[in-house]
């Protein structure tokens, strides 16, 4: 069997299209096998690069490949699009992926661990009942709010609407009494499921030296520091803290030509998650600036020219840098030198 310089593979659930090509790119087969069947398929094909685009089951398939001695190159989805010519089919999605992670300056996905995945099923886990009563919430403010009865935003002031339903002067009529205590009933009990969580997340932070070192961070505690090593690939990977932070969507977008940079809002690419969590642990450190005052100068001077959710992306961004420096120094994070 003659040998191959790279497979590109576009994963599907039930059948994989296969295109092999040799080192100067011209092609040596095309083939349609079934899930079954794709392992058995490679293997025969000897060790060579494995292209294929990040997607679901790309990282089970990506250490299944990695034991056999392939060389895997996952390939984001978004850089593989420009490659596809003309109509868009499982051929031509096969043909675009080698294309894509033939290029000298491609950047590609890491593998992920089986743990890893692991606790990025726990982040995920126990983002759906935060979304779930977050909804149930908003279902009874809006349901109150028809009736007259007000309460401001936030989790915490739910208990003012169960003492409005509760309170009989408030006139609801009995249906709505009722239905509102069922939504109540619901909101305890993800309650209860997202306490569960946490102590779990909070647990396994504790058995994690990198977590431990990740929570020394303002801004930063066990639910960021472990989304951050469920989602986050190695931090040798970048150069820099700079280049973390533009994976994670936290620099300006750029739209400069003709040598005149031209910067406007973040970009908001990457981990969405990482940067979700960034942006609320900056907000937190700037609520409790207002509050108590802090001892960053930086921070202090940035708060007094600029508006605080310019300065919540703007922390989040030193954030990100600063993770990137504990991840790869392995070293505490210390306190800001006073001006």
């Amino acid at each position: 069997m003659e040998n191959t310089g790279m497979i590109g593979v576009d994963l599907g659930k039930r059948s994989f299209q296969l295109r092999g090509v040799r080192e100067d790119g011209t092609d040596i087969f095309r083939k349609k096998v079934s899930r079954e069947r794709f392992l058995a398929e490679v293997s025969g094909r000897g060790p060579c690069i494995v292209a294929m685009e990040a997607c679901g089951s790309a990282h089970h398939w990506g250490r299944e490949l990695r034991s056999m001695g392939f060389e895997v190159r996952p390939v984001p989805p978004i850089y593989v699009k420009p490659f596809v010519k003309r109509h868009k089919n499982d051929a031509a999605d096969a043909e675009a992926v080698c294309e894509a992670a033939a290029r000298p300056g491609m950047r590609f996905v890491a593998v992920k661990s089986a743990e890893q995945q692991g606790e990025a099923m726990l982040f995920r886990t126990r983002d759906l009942p935060v979304r779930q009563r977050t909804r149930t919430a908003d279902a009874l403010r809006g349901h109150l709010a028809e009736h007259g009865v007000v309460a401001p935003q936030g989790i915490a002031n739910i208990a003012r609407l169960a003492a409005a339903i509760d309170d009989p002067e408030t006139r609801l009529p009995e249906t709505v009494r009722d239905l509102d205590c069922e939504l109540l009933e619901q909101t305890g009990i993800l309650d209860a499921k997202i306490g569960k969580l946490d102590a779990e997340v909070r647990k396994r932070a504790k058995e994690s030296d990198e977590a431990k070192r990740l929570t020394a961070i303002p801004g930063i505690g066990p639910v960021c520091a472990m989304a951050i090593q469920a989602f986050a690939p190695p931090m040798e990977g970048f150069r820099r803290g700079r280049d973390f932070s533009a994976w994670l969507g936290l620099v300006p977008r750029q739209c400069s030509t003709g040598g005149k940079p031209k910067l406007g809002r973040i970009s908001k690419m990457g981990q969405r998650d990482l940067r979700r969590l960034l942006i609320a642990g900056a907000i937190a450190v700037i609520r409790w600036a207002f509050r108590r005052g802090t001892d960053d100068p930086w921070l202090a001077a940035l708060l007094t020219r600029k508006p605080p959710m310019l300065v919540a992306a703007a922390l989040a961004n030193k954030m990100a840098r600063m993770v990137r420096a504990v991840a790869t120094t392995k070293e505490c994070c210390r306190a800001p030198a006073s001006a």
